[in-house]
């Protein structure tokens, strides 16, 4: 029994896994983005986004506990440096996953892992204002309420007798007379 093991097991042994998630998370955060399976993209996720809250933070402390998962110093200079620019505004969510397929060989899901991109922050705060209104004036204003009548068995048979009489015969007034060609 698993009591008290959070997270996958991956099919690996704790320091094989341990060794494999640090690996790619390195792969991560230097080439901004990579391709594995659907499990292990949804297992390093957490790892990548804290390794860029630690980015964030910026002391020597967060940058000391970063190199001691990252093992690679030049990645760990990009992220200090050029990662923690980029993510500075944002409160998270700093990875996608993109679903792309099966594989061919083994037919397991595939997954794109890629670092979210400064721009598409900005074309998703502007659908946000899309969908919300914007700062138009017609928000503030209240909306009318619309009555419905309640309509009792004795009017409805009169509405009924009355479209039956206007679609019969047409009024002589009203009528234009017929030609006879």
């Amino acid at each position: 029994m698993r009591h008290m093991k959070a997270g996958k097991q991956l099919s690996r042994n704790p320091s094989h896994r341990r060794a494999l998630l640090r690996n790619m998370v390195t792969s991560l955060l230097k080439f901004e983005k990579i391709e594995t399976t659907d499990a292990k993209a949804k297992t390093i996720r957490p790892l990548a986004e804290k390794m860029i809250t630690l980015a964030k933070r910026g002391d020597l402390h967060a940058r000391r506990q970063a190199l001691a998962y990252i093992k690679d110093k030049a990645v760990t200079h990009k992220l200090f440096e050029e990662l923690k620019d980029r993510y500075l505004e944002r409160q998270g969510g700093y990875i996608k996953i993109i679903k792309k397929g099966t594989r061919k060989g083994d037919g397991a899901p595939v997954s794109i892992v890629q670092l979210v991109p400064v721009d598409e922050e900005k074309k998703s705060s502007k659908k946000a204002k899309k969908r919300t209104g914007g700062d138009k004036k017609t928000d503030t204003k209240p909306k009318k309420e619309t009555k419905v009548k309640k309509t009792s068995p004795e009017i409805s048979k009169n509405v009924k007798s009355k479209k039956k009489k206007e679609s019969g015969s047409p009024d002589k007034a009203g009528s234009k007379p017929k030609e006879n060609t």
